[in-house]
């Protein structure tokens, strides 16, 4: 059976219900699966709780399913780019569960490679550790972490076979990856489609028996979170005319 569909919305065809947990790949505005997080919008299921190491901002990424309010709770590391984030939290309206970026990693590895949980040192003696069993090891305490899994990750590669290997560019490497691992149904958009046999097999990063569903999108909009630019160096003012230039 193929594992390629038409479009985002037949690859999630039968897959979303209200109330389940989803794990988005990306990190900031790079390599997020915008088409599947559309049709996820489209859909119009609720109460999700979703897995990301940010909320996109207003209008973009998970930013459209939380203008729609279709998120009822937040697993994220980073979140300040979003006023509709912002609001809907210090309104009462969203559930957040901040982490440390490096555990968030961390806890997505541990529930897809079957570790139900580790300890870290990273929170301790911070809120991050309320609530929390902590042990001591070779003199330094550490916090107990649970490993997360997801009944659906959604994820964004730029090439991909038709079996569903998928190789990953740059920063998108960065939280795609450990979430292709981590669900019980992985759906990847792929910027690039190939026929099986023309990835090299030492640039797969995920292999095809993790992906259930493929839809190529080829054409991504790459957006820049951060506009930031180098002031340009002002110009040399030219000598007078019948003057000898400085000495170096």
């Amino acid at each position: 059976m193929s594992k390629v569909y038409p479009d985002a919305a037949a690859a999630l065809a039968g897959v979303l219900r209200d109330g389940m947990v989803v794990m988005a790949g990306g990190f900031g505005l790079c390599g997020i699966p915008q088409a599947l997080i559309d049709a996820i919008r489209d859909s119009g299921v609720r109460n999700l709780t979703c897995i990301s190491n940010n909320a996109g901002i207003d209008g973009v990424g998970l930013g459209v399913l939380l203008d729609t309010r279709q998120i009822r709770k937040m697993i994220s590391s980073y979140v300040g780019e979003n006023k509709t984030f912002m609001q809907q939290y210090l309104a009462g309206e969203l559930e957040i569960e901040f982490n440390p970026q490096g555990t968030l990693a961390e806890r997505i590895r541990a529930g897809g490679a079957g570790i139900p949980a580790f300890y870290t040192r990273t929170g301790v003696g911070t809120a991050i550790a309320e609530g929390k069993d902590e042990r001591e090891f070779d003199g330094h305490r550490y916090i107990m972490e649970r490993g997360l899994l997801a009944d659906l990750a959604i994820v964004h590669a730029w090439r991909g076979d038709t079996e569903g290997n998928l190789v990953y560019r740059m920063t998108a490497r960065n939280f795609n990856p450990v979430m292709a691992s981590a669900a019980k149904m992985v759906v990847a958009q792929v910027e690039e489609l190939v026929e099986p046999g023309v990835l090299d097999g030492d640039h797969i990063v995920t292999p095809g028996i993790f992906v259930k569903r493929i839809v190529h999108v080829p054409e991504v909009a790459k957006r820049i979170e951060q506009r930031t630019t180098r002031k340009r160096d002002a110009a040399p003012t030219p000598a007078a005319a019948g003057t000898d230039p400085l000495p170096a």
